[in-house]
């Protein structure tokens, strides 16, 4: 049944009526009267498809006929000295004057009924496809060494394919030839190249006659044609009506079919057994639904639902809303977590959109952004119930995710003090002044502190300065790092309380803690660096303290000491991170093989009385389990996972500077496109060029700052937690739960 209806599906859009059917309401049907319906309704479509085909194939040709007697006539009239264009003409020509046997060329005496005789030329006229006429022409002189003469003519209509209904271009064609072996051989290349050949007769009264009712037999078949074709559309329609309810049916009946296949006999093959995963919150639904099945169907064997042990890790489930759905999917498009892991999309719901927005932060274009997720919640009911193109179904599936972006974006906008690249006095006034008349032409000191620092973000008087640059570029460099640090060591964190869950001490005491120390003794000591530095004011140089911290520990700090004792403290945090090293990649391995020494340690011995079947059976999975563990392939992967730390630590802590690269182009693009487009054009008392201006600075502003500067962060964050946060602790090797439902079948059907 599911076959024949799609083949009434594929009917019904082969005829476009797809778009125009509107399903009714029908009173519901039992299966065996809708397969009986069904196979009817298939039969009556395969006889009308096959009399319309036996029908088109005799139009087309008598159509190909009609083409070539058009045209190969024409050819058959031609002559050397003068083109005569009109059957008229040559018959007054041919017959009227006694000259003629002179001066006519040999095709004009062909057409003769005496002399054509004589002469043993011969012709044969057909019609081929238009893409195939040049290899056929070539193929014909090979055949007949040259001696024939082709004529070709493209067709003044298309012909249409019965069987791909598509339009195919023809071309008329006439091959004068002499003898009958040249005969032979051009009739076999016409049927290898499918070339139609029609017989055109030399007579042109003749071919008027037979042109005449070849048309005739045209009109009569168009006519019986679209008859056929309204009475095959009517019944498509009707069963178009009711193919949405059917198709429904249907699939709905095979899902259960198909899950029914799934179980198993029990012994006494009265009953069915089967075995499935189920969250633990529905048990009880679960067990009320069955006993309510076994009641309505009057069954006599009652529902025995058992929890049972499984070898095979149970699937991954995660509750989620329309909130919270746009975080998971996120996750999972990287790896769907393994079962009881920790789920990184609880933490991505806010650190995602706050990355995104240190990236992006101009609280004009949140405004923009939030605008377009609130139109989006606005309609939420009408949209999802419209089926939206790829581009619009994204990004209707990722409105809270525009949401929270947007009102992050609006928070670091104002920590900034952008608005369109613009700053404004919002929380009070400026605490420094210029020296100078503008701080931009400053020559000696630019500005002067005269008051309390600015309430709440950078302060509006360093847009313009000439110290403006090197200002942001510090603060947003060293917030990059230290997000980066807090991020990573949230993930190594996440990766204690894995461990801990599954009670793995070895992990904690073996990968936890030396990750812990080697990245806060390199990069959470430059984190503290940047704090104290920031709270000090001191003017020490990081980059070289952290530098001389490898190539001289022990030298002296001198103006670069921001506290007592940091000299000491840099040795020491110098060894941990040294002592971290060997730390992860050697114990593990070792603990791993003398556990697993022990644990099957003389248990490839049976039981005294157990017979040869019962040992059998007991020790294979021990001598399995016992050749599984490689003690090479376990040290080989320690190690690579103890470089990739090491070496990720420096590379992930690198690659957060990406917050600050790309936060600094979003505001030097921003101000460019303010001061060197809207500015520039309201400079002109023109009209017309303030209203250019504002135009290309809205279209800058829509497709580059708010459409690709919004992909571009939203990649760049979407990298950052993939990478450098979630490969801390998440191994992401799990499968979805897949409950059965009608519901998504219907969707994958759609799919």
């Amino acid at each position: 049944m599911s076959r024949k209806l799609r083949f009434f599906k594929d009917q019904i859009s082969k005829a476009g009526l797809l778009g125009s059917i509107r399903p009714v309401s029908q009173p519901d049907i039992e299966l065996e009267e809708l397969e009986f319906q069904l196979g009817e309704h298939e039969h009556e479509l395969i006889e009308m498809n096959f009399n319309s085909e036996r029908l088109r194939q005799s139009y087309n040709e008598l159509l190909e006929f009609k083409m070539v007697l058009q045209k190969a006539s024409g050819f058959l009239v031609s002559s050397n000295s003068h083109a005569v264009t009109e059957e008229t003409e040559l018959e007054e020509n041919v017959y009227s004057m006694n000259d003629y046997g002179d001066s006519v060329s040999l095709l004009e005496q062909d057409i003769r009924p005496g002399p054509s005789d004589q002469s043993g030329l011969n012709f044969v006229s057909g019609i081929i496809c238009k893409s195939k006429a040049l290899r056929f022409e070539r193929m014909l002189f090979r055949a007949t060494r040259g001696n024939m003469l082709f004529n070709q003519a493209p067709a003044d209509e298309h012909i249409m394919d019965p069987l791909s209904t598509e339009m195919v271009e023809q071309t008329v064609f006439v091959v004068f030839f002499s003898g009958l072996q040249a005969k032979a051989k051009i009739l076999k290349i016409c049927e290898a190249f499918g070339a139609n050949c029609y017989p055109v007769p030399e007579d042109m009264t003749k071919q008027r006659q037979i042109t005449r009712e070849v048309s005739s037999r045209l009109d009569e078949l168009e006519a019986t044609l679209d008859a056929g074709i309204r009475h095959r559309n009517k019944a498509l329609t009707s069963v178009g009506f009711h193919l949405a309810k059917w198709m429904n049916m249907v699939r709905r009946e095979k899902a259960v079919y198909d899950t029914l296949n799934m179980l198993n006999f029990d012994v006494t093959k009265k009953c069915l057994v089967g075995e499935g995963w189920c969250p633990i919150f529905a048990k009880t639904k679960i067990q009320e639904a069955l006993q309510r099945a076994t009641f309505d169907s009057n069954s006599q064997v009652g529902v025995i639902f058992h929890v049972m042990d499984a070898i095979e890790s149970p699937p991954t489930y995660f509750r989620t809303n329309n909130f919270t759905s746009a975080f998971q999917e996120i996750v999972d498009a990287y790896g769907v977590a393994r079962y009881q892991e920790a789920n990184p999309a609880v933490y991505t719901v806010i650190t995602f959109p706050f990355l995104f927005a240190v990236m992006f932060g101009d609280w004009g274009h949140g405004i923009c952004l939030l605008m377009g997720a609130l139109v989006l919640i606005a309609r939420e009911r009408k949209l999802s119930a419209q089926k939206l193109g790829s581009f619009m179904e994204m990004l209707f599936g990722g409105r809270y995710v525009l949401l929270l972006m947007s009102l992050f974006s609006i928070y670091c906008g104002l920590i900034y003090n952008e608005f369109f690249s613009v700053p404004f006095h919002i929380f009070g006034g400026s605490a420094y002044k210029c020296r100078d008349a503008t701080c931009s032409d400053a020559h000696t000191v630019g500005l002067i502190k005269y008051r309390d620092p600015y309430p709440f973000g950078v302060d509006p008087s360093w847009r313009g300065s000439r110290s403006e640059l090197p200002f942001l570029n510090s603060l947003k460099m060293k917030l990059s790092i230290l997000l980066g640090v807090a991020q990573m060591n949230i993930g190594i964190i996440l990766s204690y309380f894995n461990a801990r869950f599954f009670s793995s001490s070895i992990d904690i005491r073996y990968q936890f803690v030396p990750q812990i120390i080697f990245l806060n003794s390199l990069f959470g000591y430059l984190s503290l660096l940047v704090v104290i530095k920031w709270c000090t004011g001191s003017k020490a140089d990081l980059y070289h303290v952290m530098i001389y911290m490898f190539l001289s520990p022990t030298d002296d700090l001198g103006e670069n000491q921001l506290f007592w004792g940091q000299g000491p403290l840099q040795i020491i945090l110098l060894l941990l991170a040294l002592i971290a090293v060997p730390w992860m990649l050697f114990p593990k391995p070792f603990i791993l093989r003398k556990r697993h020494t022990e644990r099957f340690q003389g248990r490839a011995y049976g039981m005294l009385g157990t017979s040869e079947m019962d040992l059998d059976v007991e020790t294979d999975p021990v001598r399995q389990h016992h050749e599984e563990f490689n003690f090479s392939e376990v040290f080989v992967h320690q190690m690579i996972h103890s470089i990739e730390f090491v070496l990720g630590a420096v590379s992930n802590t690198a690659s957060y500077l990406r917050l600050w690269a790309l936060s600094l182009a979003h505001s030097e693009l921003s101000t460019v496109f303010y001061e060197k487009v809207l500015l520039l054009a309201w400079g002109y008392d023109s009209f017309i060029i303030r209203l250019i201006g504002l135009a290309v600075f809205a279209f800058a502003t829509a497709f580059i700052l708010l459409m690709m500067e919004t992909l571009s962060a939203f990649l760049h964050a979407l990298r950052l937690h993939w990478v450098e946060f979630q490969n801390k602790f998440y191994l992401g090797d799990g499968y979805k739960f897949k409950p059965f439902s009608f519901a998504s079948i219907a969707t994958e059907d759609e799919d």
